[in-house]
Parts: structure tokens; sequence; C-alpha cells
């Protein structure tokens, strides 16, 4: 049996219509959201539920993008993640980019085609 070296513990919702998409999440489950991005760059950050439920947020894409709910699964290399993603029959949507905080992501697919995002924090973090 082997060793579980990365769990899940994020996801994002992007969204063109994000002040909606709140609401729905507001209505249905009670989470409430807090602003962390820009006025240029909606980000909405959640607790979504009780004690040992994973974060997560609602990011604004402008349109820039479809609309998409992913998880994302904290890994130590993103850039050793996509090329094993690629090796094991997966593809790499979004190549690995860090954000101006340092967090350094990346959107994956599986063999089958579903979407999923690797990262890992701000060195130091």
């Amino acid at each position: 049996m082997s060793t579980i070296t990365s769990g899940v513990n994020w996801f994002e919702v992007g969204t063109d219509r994000p002040e909606e998409t709140g609401r729905f999440y507001t209505d249905l489950f009670g989470w409430a959201f807090g602003e962390q991005g820009t006025p240029e760059a909606s980000y909405r950050v959640t607790e979504a539920g009780p004690a040992g439920s994973i974060q997560g947020a609602i990011r604004d894409t402008g349109g820039a993008s479809p609309n998409y709910a992913i998880f994302y699964v904290q890994v130590a290399d993103v850039t050793d993640a996509a090329r094993r993603a690629e090796a094991a029959g997966g593809k790499v949507l979004v190549p690995p980019r860090s954000n101006d905080n340092g967090l350094t992501f990346a959107h994956l697919a599986d063999p089958v085609g579903n979407h999923f995002g690797v990262y890992a924090p701000p060195p130091g973090a």
C-alpha cells in the first residue's frame, strides 16, 4: 500500500458572475465570503462548512475563461506534478505559474478529461 503524500485542501469556483454565484452558495449552504482580491481581480474566500471542511473561493473570471469548479491538491513541486500528470496520460491545461504572493499553481486534466488543480504555497508559508 502506498503512502498518501498530497491531499485535497482547496476548491475554486471560477465564474463571470461572482455576485450571483456567491449568493447561490450562501443561500444553499450558508457560506459567507470575504473579499481578498482587488477590484480588477475579485477573489472571495470562504470557509466552506464545519470544522474539518476544506476552504475555497469564488474567482471572477471576467469572462476570460469558461466557468468552472475544481479542487486543488497541495504538492511540493507544481512543475514536477505537471510533468508526472502528462507522463501518466493526463494533460496540462494551465501551465505552472505563480501569483503575486508566490503561490504556484497549475490546472491539469486526468486521462478522461476531468479538470483539477495543483498548488504549492509561497516559499516560507
